[in-house]
């Protein structure tokens, strides 16, 4: 069997390559990513190709990568710069259609996507939902918007290319140690050292947080059953047990300061607009929108368990920030201060902050 993993280097791509040397030790691998690590961290069978979906000639050539292949699994995601809307979507969901088009050109007979279950409608909090909610997104949050579009897309895609079996996988937040350093990355601007996370008196927290979560392992673990079935549909996918307020203020040894979550809100939209912070207010107001879900149909039709549960998910995480851990791939390095500098002195402060 011949897998093409597009997103390799992430938080479920690096599981994912783990799983399938792990258990398809005989099948050929091509890891697509932007930036492939200097070094394979994985088995022989796995080929890494650079590829930037947003360039000029990303459809030509995501059409020869694609040829032959049993399978194309989408994970790439961008999450910054969160000031650039137009490179966003261009990699949330203008290349969601690039790499469906190339899989119907080059003939390929299954794609797995990433979806998430941020593309769900407000009005469920705190309560599971299966496959058939509503999918309009959270308006206020980018990346909700932008996954919803996705899957809009792969309407039009699978209204065009019956041949073409599609499945959507719906997390809740995905998270492994490995995460740790990345997430920093995302949260805290370049001149803030990672050390700031041991030193967290106080939590801010709405004590109504209720978030599903899933690990990246249990993640990759679902998408190689529908990889084996050649499963198609969406599956949501998370632990039984939400993430709550006092997991995470557990986890960073923080005392919970109840703050309603408008107020948080108010307070990321104006660290946002004064370039204090590049952490959008969107990101909030997901937290308090996404429900809980119902995770019936892959444990029916993929015999899917998750090992780990959300809080331990949490915790895992939170550890990994603690630990500045990271992976060999770029997008999971760990931050360093040498790392934090040369990034500083590449896209400067916030208010000036470029493409990657």
């Amino acid at each position: 069997m011949r897998t093409v993993v597009i997103g390799a280097t992430g938080n479920v791509g690096t599981a994912l390559l783990r799983r399938l040397t792990d258990e398809h030790p005989g099948n050929s691998i091509v890891a697509v990513a932007r930036r492939p690590p200097s070094l394979n961290p994985f088995a022989e069978q796995v080929d890494w190709v650079p590829l930037d979906l947003t360039g000029e000639h990303a459809p030509y050539e995501l059409r020869a990568l694609c040829r032959g292949a049993d399978a194309v699994v989408h994970l790439a995601i961008a999450f910054q710069p969160m000031r650039d809307r137009d490179y966003l979507r261009a990699v949330n969901v203008d290349a969601v259609r690039t790499v469906a088009t190339a899989c119907a050109d080059a003939g390929v007979p299954h794609l797995v996507h990433m979806s998430s279950g941020g593309v769900y409608a407000p009005g469920s909090y705190g309560e599971k939902v299966d496959e058939s909610w509503p999918r309009t997104g959270v308006s206020s949050s980018t990346y909700s918007m932008d996954k919803a579009a996705a899957e809009d897309v792969l309407d039009e895609f699978e209204a065009a290319h019956p041949d073409v079996a599609v499945a959507r996988i719906r997390p809740g937040l995905i998270g492994q140690y490995e995460f740790g350093s990345a997430l920093l990355r995302y949260a805290l601007p370049d001149l803030v050292p990672s050390a700031i996370v041991d030193h967290l008196p106080i939590l801010p927290i709405d004590r109504s947080f209720a978030v599903p979560a899933a690990h990246s392992d249990d993640v990759a673990d679902a998408i190689v059953r529908v990889l084996d079935r050649r499963a198609t549909g969406p599956y949501n996918l998370g632990g039984p047990t939400p993430v709550r307020a006092h997991d995470v203020a557990d986890a960073f040894g923080a005392r919970i300061v109840p703050v309603p979550s408008r107020v948080l809100s108010a307070a990321a939209r104006l660290g946002f607009e004064t370039h204090v912070s590049a952490v959008h207010h969107g990101w909030v107001d997901l937290a308090f929108a996404t429900p809980m879900l119902n995770t019936d149909r892959a444990r029916r039709d993929l015999d899917w368990t998750p090992r780990i549960d959300g809080p331990d998910v949490a915790r895992e995480v939170i550890q990994g920030m603690r630990d500045n851990a990271g992976a060999s791939t770029t997008s999971l390095r760990s931050r360093t201060a040498k790392d934090r500098l040369r990034a500083f002195g590449r896209r400067g402060f916030i208010s000036r902050a470029k493409r990657p």
